[in-house]
């Protein structure tokens, strides 16, 4: 019996969504039949979308103001919480600023000893976590080792952890870090989620171009729906991307851009892809590549199938740009939730007695 139907004959499993962006985590819980209670999320662009798709929500902000007590009732945790200071890139930046990184870093590192006081004060019977892959290797491995030690010793979770690339769902090379775990010993673990074979390629996202696709007036435009000449590199971005990718090439390093076509499977999506898309840039027959529109951002974070538009998007490009870039990829998320859930299932919830026939 699938962990969906099994989640259908009980009442519903009540989450939360800490750090909750745009709804990455939250999304596949939902698709179980699960009932978000309390949603966390500072950042306002995120919220305008986080309503558009998940409807009238109050949103907490900074959940450092937020009593544990205060937080209704609730059986799992989700919580993506802000990955920068743990990021190759964040650390990079940070040292080039000569600012602390990881849990010195007091703006954001700290935020996971949040999510350890609502665990600790709160007792859910699990909890899942995400953060990017240097993560584990952060600071010598000394961060990761704090994590797991806080969450396994201090306060006496079963976890298990793993590093998931979302390219066996998506065409996208995403790795991240998925942390969970377990108040009881259920026997979980991460590495029994199944992982798909070979994974869709850009063609599956990108915008026909040919009419087969529903008019999209934000992005396409025409009889055949062909991407609005904006997302085109101008000449001089054109030819900045090429000088800097050579200069970077001389010097033995892979700085550079990343171009891709319909038959390719792209890099990682950023947060800072609004300033140039360099790491993705579309192939064009004829003319200057060109970046992703949003919407096919959110096919390519697995927020809406191909060909569909069922995801809002009612902020800017370039906060779209960031806000995908900084989510999560949805579909790695439904094959864990749909492993959680069944062991959920097995377990008597929390305040609500009804044994599993």
């Amino acid at each position: 019996m699938s962990s969906q139907s099994i989640l259908a004959r009980q009442p519903a499993l009540r989450f939360i969504d800490l750090f909750a962006g745009i709804g990455g985590l939250r999304r596949p819980f939902d698709e179980l039949g699960g009932q978000c209670v309390f949603t966390s999320e500072w950042d306002r662009f995120s919220n305008l979308t986080y309503r558009a798709n998940f409807g009238a929500h109050e949103i907490a902000g900074d959940i450092r103001a937020v009593a544990s007590a205060d937080i209704p009732e609730f059986d799992l945790l989700l919580a993506g919480f802000p990955c920068q200071p743990f990021s190759i890139a964040g650390v990079s930046k940070k040292n080039a600023l000569r600012r602390p990184h990881g849990f010195a870093c007091e703006a954001q590192g700290t935020l996971f000893f949040e999510v350890a006081r609502i665990i600790r004060d709160r007792r859910p019977r699990a909890f899942l976590l995400e953060n990017v892959k240097n993560l584990v290797s952060h600071d010598r491995g000394n961060t990761f080792r704090v994590i797991a030690r806080v969450l396994e010793e201090e306060l006496g979770y079963h976890i298990s952890a793993r590093i998931f690339d979302a390219k066996p769902w998506l065409p996208q090379h995403r790795e991240r870090i998925f942390i969970a775990g377990f108040r009881e010993p259920r026997g979980f673990s991460l590495d029994s989620v199944p992982v798909p074979g070979t994974g869709p390629k850009l063609g599956a996202i990108l915008h026909p171009q040919d009419g087969s696709e529903a008019p999209d007036p934000r992005y396409t435009s025409g009889p055949r729906g062909e991407v609005l000449a904006k997302y085109t590199l101008t000449d001089k971005l054109w030819a900045y991307l090429q000088g800097y990718a050579e200069k970077h090439r001389k010097m033995g390093n892979g700085f550079g851009f990343g171009l891709a076509g319909p038959n390719d499977a792209a890099r990682t999506l950023s947060a800072r892809y609004y300033k140039d898309g360099s790491e993705i840039l579309i192939r064009q027959s004829g003319k200057n590549p060109r970046r992703l529109t949003p919407r096919e951002c959110a096919r390519l974070m697995g927020f809406e199938a191909p060909g569909a538009a069922g995801f809002h998007i009612p902020v800017s490009d370039t906060q779209a740009y960031r806000q995908f870039g900084n989510s999560v990829a949805v579909p790695v998320v439904r094959a864990i939730a749909g492993e959680m859930a069944a062991h959920l299932a097995g377990a008597r919830p929390l305040c609500r007695e009804r044994a599993i026939a």
